[in-house]
């Protein structure tokens, strides 16, 4: 079964990762690269900041920080140095047909930490925001960039969708901690 499973992630990868061009090799590396992370975050703090007021916006950016903390830690640590899946860049299989535009620092790529750290974010601004207009946009943003990682030659589509799954499980764990401390805060303030 395992088998049959990575068979089919290859091949959706080499399809996936056939698609490309010198402009989308440029607006990929963009997305993926420390810019599109910035204006993300910069967005978020926005919205945020305009919801919550900036007494209340300090608290919530620690979450936020907290989930990172996490998704990229345990992307690292509880998967790729455990499974140590060659990404398809390094994967002597099928290295020579992949389209790379960019090799990464890292030669194991299960799971995606770009996956894990975007959909983490967005599902907690997400949950936080409860807007549908800005989640829809934040969770479009979060799957262009885990599809970046496709596209570059660096992540197979399984790496990138356990990313996601990853981030998302994070963001969940996340706000109801939020929650609990948020109502605990409210009833300190209250019986105070």
């Amino acid at each position: 079964m395992i088998d049959f499973l990575i068979n089919i992630d290859i091949k959706l990868f080499l399809f996936l990762n056939s698609f490309h061009s010198e402009f989308f090799d440029s607006v990929m590396m963009f997305l993926t690269g420390k810019y599109s992370w910035i204006l993300l975050y910069i967005s978020i703090l926005i919205f945020v900041f305009k919801k919550f007021g900036a007494k209340n916006s300090f608290i919530i950016i620690f979450f936020f920080i907290f989930t990172t903390i996490l998704t990229d830690q345990t992307s690292v640590h509880l998967f790729k140095d455990v499974f140590k899946r060659l990404r398809p860049c390094f994967n002597p299989l099928i290295a020579d047909i992949v389209h790379v535009v960019k090799y990464p620092g890292g030669q194991y790529g299960f799971v995606s930490s770009h996956a894990a750290n975007a959909f983490g974010t967005v599902v907690l601004a997400s949950l936080i925001l409860r807007n549908k207009y800005i989640s829809i946009l934040l969770i479009f943003w979060a799957s262009v960039i885990a599809y970046s990682r496709i596209y570059l030659g660096v992540h197979f589509p399984g790496d990138v969708l356990v990313g996601a799954l990853l981030g998302t499980f994070w963001a969940f764990v996340i706000y109801y901690l939020f929650k609990y401390f948020d109502k605990k805060k409210k009833t300190n303030s209250i019986l105070a």
